[in-house]
């Protein structure tokens, strides 16, 4: 929609539209860089997929890691990038990234006291065998935050789909920990911690929050000390353009009126990518049945859609950042992650098959089973089948391994809980025939299946799909074995969970340059208009270098955007001033 200059209702040097950690990092350093910038944000509530999240930042060579005196080789990081994104990604926007993420995590540091960032070794990444990759890794957290500081905003911050009890909060490392809570001493005390924790909220009114809850609250209270307004309930209809096509702003609707707020040096689109909108989805990413996404439900693509319509490309839509789920009968979406690389476990297909190195990352997991659904054997479900010893010895779907404990918050004791099995999410047989039968596949096969994994794990390798090799593999394996992430299953009864295809949103989104700058299909800028997170085309391509790997380049892009924005206008005030 074309937009005549001070046509406006309101008008500001940059308009951010999104609230999640790259809207608010770009709202940040543009007004750092003393440009007026406005946030807005469709819900009522801001902080996006980022306040839904994990909470890490994958960002290689940080202030952190230099203080432990870790610095990564920056063109190590770069070739470890080129290696995972196998040619989709140009060098220009890999070096950006390699080059940018350290600076911005310094920029926020010196910003403000509630930009704590802290890394604590262990967590490798993805592909820590591959050059470049680290061991170690590389992703960054912060500490956990009481939210009462956040005053009025506290309950307008976007809160986790399913919420725990109050003061049941876990750090990254606790995770590890707890879930080897009857392996190690370590995991007991954890559960000791919660417990106190919990007490902590109901005694003294505590409200801590750890992982995305506490950087996206941290963002909020820099943005708010900034005086960087952020209005909510605002949604973009669409995108206004000059004549020469040039983005100067968006139509937004606030308080049931539409009003025309002007960009005077751009638009940076960080409003997340499609999630929850099933028809494009389905278009898309056929292998998708239903809304499996743990993305912010806000997320139906409006920047996406925006930006083509004034003249963007887009790249990669068929993408998402895939996480093998379970879904409960409520709907409610749980990850499969420890689970996957627990020693007594074996996951099949439609065929009564392994079909990949179940400890595997993620994003490969779900590449998998949709590469598999192609073949005609069905992948999506799949089942993790794991026996009763396992049960009792490993959290599993939220399971813990300790004895019952009336009214607790999360399923206890030796019994896999009884709705379990009757939602059909879980299946219990006593024979591999019987299991077969449950689950619907050839008893031939999953007996055939069973025996071998057996003998694999008895001799203390996986020949067939290496699962083990890898130290990612091993993260959340059981130290007390030689091999972490194999055992043989043993006596019945045996359990099946069901696996769906989850993600934490999608990843394909705007075509953009190394400077966040969106592109045509003839790769011309459309001017004015910026695109991060997940309503760009990622800088991960189909990959996914660590724990992280969508934050960290969500906030380092609209670090870079928002610099851009500022560089274009010393550039015209520059040329302003010698005419």
């Amino acid at each position: 929609m074309s937009s005549a200059t001070g046509d406006f209702d309101h008008v500001v040097d940059v308009l951010v539209v999104g609230s999640g950690g790259g809207g608010m990092t770009a709202a940040l350093t543009a007004k750092a860089s003393d440009l007026d910038t406005l946030i807005i944000e469709k819900s009522s509530h801001y902080g996006g997929s980022t306040a839904l999240s994990g909470g890490g930042i994958w960002v290689p060579n940080a202030p952190a890691q230099r203080r432990a005196g870790y610095a990564p080789s920056s063109d190590g990081v770069f070739e470890y990038l080129r290696q995972i994104t196998d040619g989709l990604v140009s060098d220009a926007r890999l070096r950006q990234y390699v080059d940018s993420a350290p600076q911005m995590l310094e920029f926020l540091e010196g910003l403000s006291p509630w930009l704590e960032f802290v890394w604590k070794p262990g967590y490798a990444d993805y592909y820590p065998e591959l050059p470049g990759g680290s061991e170690l890794g590389s992703t960054i957290n912060v500490p956990p935050i009481d939210l009462r500081v956040l005053g009025d905003d506290e309950q307008k911050l976007l809160q986790p789909l399913a919420l725990a009890p109050k003061g049941s909060w876990l750090g990254p490392k606790e995770l590890r920990s707890f879930y080897r809570i009857r392996q190690s001493w370590a995991g007991k005390g954890v559960l000791v911690k919660l417990v106190s924790r919990m007490v902590r909220a109901r005694v003294f009114g505590e409200r801590m929050a750890a992982i995305g809850q506490s950087l996206a609250a941290r963002l909020r209270l820099a943005v708010k000390d900034c005086g960087i307004p952020l209005w909510l309930d605002t949604p973009m209809v669409e995108l206004l353009t000059d004549a020469d096509g040039s983005v100067s702003g968006a139509l937004v609707d606030r308080g049931g009126r539409q009003q025309r707020v002007g960009a005077r040096h751009g638009v940076i689109l960080a409003s997340g990518g499609f999630d929850h909108d099933m028809t494009w989805r389905k278009e898309f990413q056929p292998a998708i049945d239903q809304d499996w996404s743990f993305g912010n439900p806000a997320a139906m693509g409006d920047g996406i859609r925006a930006g083509q319509q004034v003249g963007a490309a887009a790249d990669l839509l068929d993408e998402a950042w895939w996480f093998p789920a379970i879904q409960w009968p409520d709907g409610r979406m749980q990850f499969m992650l420890n689970e996957r690389m627990m020693p007594a476990q074996f996951i099949v297909n439609g065929d009564g098959k392994r079909f990949i190195n179940e400890a595997a990352p993620y994003m490969d997991f779900g590449h998998a089973m949709i590469e598999g659904q192609k073949t005609g054997v069905t992948h999506i479900p799949c089942w993790l089948i794991t026996d009763h010893r396992s049960f009792n010895r490993y959290v599993v779907g939220g399971h813990l391994p300790i004895p019952k404990i009336p009214g607790a918050p999360v399923p206890t004791g030796r019994k896999v809980p009884k709705a379990w099995l009757e939602s059909g999410v879980v299946k219990a047989a006593q024979t591999w025939d019987e299991m077969a039968t449950k689950i619907g596949v050839p008893a031939q096969h999953l007996r055939a299946t069973a025996g071998r994994f057996n003998e694999l794990a008895r001799n203390g390798h996986d020949d067939d799909f290496n699962r083990g090799d890898s130290v990612y593999d091993n993260y959340y394996g059981d130290p007390t074995l030689p091999n972490p992430n194999l055992y043989p299953l043993g006596e019945p009864p045996y359990y099946a969970f069901r696996i769906v295809l989850g993600d934490l949103g999608t990843s394909g989104g705007l075509r953009t340059d190394e400077f966040a700058r969106v592109l045509r299909p003839d790769d011309t800028l459309v001017p004015g208009l910026y695109a991060v997170g997940n309503t760009s085309a990622p800088v991960m391509g189909r990959s996914y270098a660590g724990a992280g790997a969508t934050i960290g380049p969500a906030m380092t892009f609209g670090f870079v955007a928002a610099k851009s924005i500022a560089e274009q206008k010393a550039i015209q005030t520059l040329n302003s001033h010698r005419r």
